[in-house]
This record gives structure tokens, sequence and C-alpha cells, in this order.
């Protein structure tokens, strides 16, 4: 839709690799659509994944005992959170949908993308209690996780092995989009696309592409335990 701001967060070493096929994909399909699409590249951009003083300019509001959560808070109400933080929330207070593009690592996303969360999404930002969920300081925008498995389907079911795929991401589409009030679209899965024919991943990135075509006419799935967990 023309004049739609997209944030697409991407994790993926690889250029080549299906994830990166899937990220130019959907910057592609969404430009042809009239949207205005920022790509922040972790690996790329060699993202700090990891939370510390650095994050925070000028002096600490408790220099007796570093707290990370009270000191990123503070810092933002004040204005001194560091340049690199400053640029992504300026990115995700764009955007109209933010797409997160990752390989799945451990049943969750990588290291570097939830580094991302950690330092990105601090309090007063994305979230405030009891300014969470519904409430969360991150409403009116959506969240898409699209991302690749190693396994197949079959494993990430009720009677796999990996369990039901749904519980595996209530971590991340509950705990962390939802409780930032981002309204969250269905996922996006291709399974084990390294395994697959050439043939496969050509469809997978079609269905992509034809996912994205209609994507703002989505409604959000129902982040509450019920429907996760009936």
């Amino acid at each position: 839709m023309a004049g739609k701001k997209v944030l697409i967060v991407y994790a993926h070493q690889e250029p080549k690799s299906l994830n990166g096929s899937l990220k130019t994909t959907a910057v592609d399909e969404l430009t042809k659509q009239g949207c205005s699409v920022t790509v922040s590249d972790l690996y790329r951009m060699q993202f700090e994944p990891r939370a510390t003083r650095s994050d925070i300019n000028g002096d600490l509001h408790n220099p007796k005992q570093f707290n990370y959560g009270a000191e990123a808070w503070e810092a933002y109400k004040n204005g001194q959170l560091s340049e690199d933080l400053v640029e992504e929330q300026r990115k995700v207070k764009e955007a109209d949908l933010v797409i997160f593009q990752f390989p799945l690592y451990w049943f969750s996303m990588p290291a570097i993308m939830k580094g991302w969360v950690d330092r990105v999404f601090v309090q007063g930002f994305a979230h405030d209690f009891p300014k969470c969920y519904e409430s969360g300081l991150l409403k009116n925008k959506l969240a898409l996780l699209s991302f690749t498995t190693g396994g197949g389907q079959g494993l990430y079911s009720e009677e796999g092995i990996c369990g039901n795929i749904r519980y595996l991401l209530w971590p991340m589409q509950h705990g962390i989009m939802h409780f930032c009030g981002l309204s969250v679209l269905a996922p996006h899965i291709c399974f084990a696309p390294e395994y697959v024919p050439e043939e496969e991943r050509v469809r997978m990135l079609t269905s992509w592409t034809n996912r994205l075509k209609t994507i703002w006419e989505e409604k959000p799935i129902n982040c509450t335990p019920e429907w996760y967990y009936k």
C-alpha cells in the first residue's frame, strides 16, 4: 500500500541464503507497492547484541549499583541512549510494519536479533507498565516473524518431537511483540529449506511474494493463552 513504511530486521550471515532471498523478495514486493522499506541488516551492521554500560551516555542514575533496565529507562527519558539505539528506535517509530527475518536457532531468534530486542525495546520506548500488551507503547503497528527452520514441518506438530510450533513461538509473539503492543500477524515459516529441492525453495519465495501482495488486508492473530494452548 503506497505510503506505508516497513522495517525489516534481518539476521543472517549469508546474502545468498533463503533468508537473504526472503528479505530481498520483501524489499522488492513492498517497494513495488509504493511502500518505503528500511532494512536493519544486523550482521552487516555488526550490531552489538550485548546490553552494557556503553548504551548509556553520561552519568548513571545510580552509580553505586548498575541496573541495565533502570539505567536504560532513565537514559531514554533523558535523551542519553547511545546513537545506534536512537537510530534503531527511530526506524521502529516510523514503521507501520516490522518484519523479523531470521533462521530459527534453538527454538528462538539468533542472539544478534535477541540483542537488538534487548537493547532497542527499552522501557519508556516500547513498554512502561501498566502500558503493555494492548496498551503497549508500540500499539497501532504490525509485527511479523518470517523465518526458516532446520527441521521439516512434521517435527513441529502435536505429534512431532519439537511440539506444536505455535507453542514455540509464544515467547517471541506474545512475550515480546504483544507485550510491547504490536499487533502480531501470523508467522511466515519456511520449513527445512536446506533439505528440499530447488523448485521447492522457489515455491517458498513465490508464496512469500503472494502473501505480501495482500499483507495489509490481514488481521492480527489472537495472542492469548487460550488461543495458543487450547
